[in-house]
């Protein structure tokens, strides 16, 4: 013999009635404990505030972790850190090994100034030995690092790299599109890797979907040549230096 069900036991809720609070969420919150993040989210950002203040324009150099010295992309970097060095600008990265490391060497053997926004990681991420000593930064929070490439950079040049590189790619265009941050160049370097992709966001994205407009590409460059990316990097920031926000 079947029991019947008590009154409210998987009956769909009627129509107009007010379903009581859901108490499963706050049990799972530590309202206190968010209190404090807050203030370490503060934290991080007055430091990087702070000790970004006097460092005039500058240009941030994405790309793989995996890539190792003596590679075309390493070179790359490298090359590319020690021309931005040679044209005043200091070079930003996210402070780790492969492309980070090799634009980060460049700009210090040209003599310029090497910043790192490193990252705290499960699988712990190390700085790289070519960060100007009282210029490594070490964010917990991913979005407060976000906010400190943003905030600083002149030009994003994005080398190839997995989803960490995408993702910093796709936010600084979202700000631009949407008028949240000053129009500046983001420039993919390395064709043999970001021609499709270039391509997908030309074709697909725009002439066929419409998802976005013409001059949402105006300021996306696809670019090999270092000294072209210079050239590129030059003619926007011709009228001189400002923070994007």
């Amino acid at each position: 013999m079947q029991h019947s069900q008590s009154s409210s036991e998987g009956k769909e809720p009627v129509p107009g009635t007010v379903r009581p609070p859901e108490t499963r969420y706050s049990r799972q919150t530590d309202f206190a404990g968010d209190g404090w993040r807050v203030f370490k989210i503060m934290a991080e950002f007055v430091n990087g505030f702070e000790k970004m203040a006097d460092t005039g324009p500058a240009v941030t150099v994405f790309g793989s972790t995996r890539v190792r010295p003596g590679s075309e992309e390493y070179a790359a970097a490298e090359e590319i850190g020690r021309l931005l060095a040679a044209n005043g600008f200091s070079v930003i990265t996210g402070g780790g090994p492969g492309v980070m490391e090799a634009a980060n060497k460049g700009a210090q053997e040209a003599g310029g100034v090497s910043i790192g926004f490193n990252i705290e990681l499960p699988n712990q991420q190390c700085s790289n030995p070519y960060i100007d000593r009282d210029r490594l930064f070490t964010f917990q929070y991913f979005f407060v690092r976000k906010v400190m490439f943003l905030k600083y950079s002149q030009a994003f040049v994005v080398l190839p790299g997995g989803f960490g590189t995408m993702d910093e790619f796709s936010e600084a265009v979202t700000l631009i599109q949407t008028q949240k941050s000053r129009r500046f160049p983001v420039i993919l370097s390395g064709s043999d890797y970001w021609e499709k992709f270039y391509r997908w966001m030309q074709d697909a994205m725009h002439a066929e979907r419409n998802y976005i407009s013409p001059e949402d590409l105006e300021f996306v460059f696809l670019e090999d040549d270092p000294e072209r990316v210079m050239g590129v990097i030059r003619d926007f920031s011709a009228g001189g230096f400002t923070l994007n926000f």
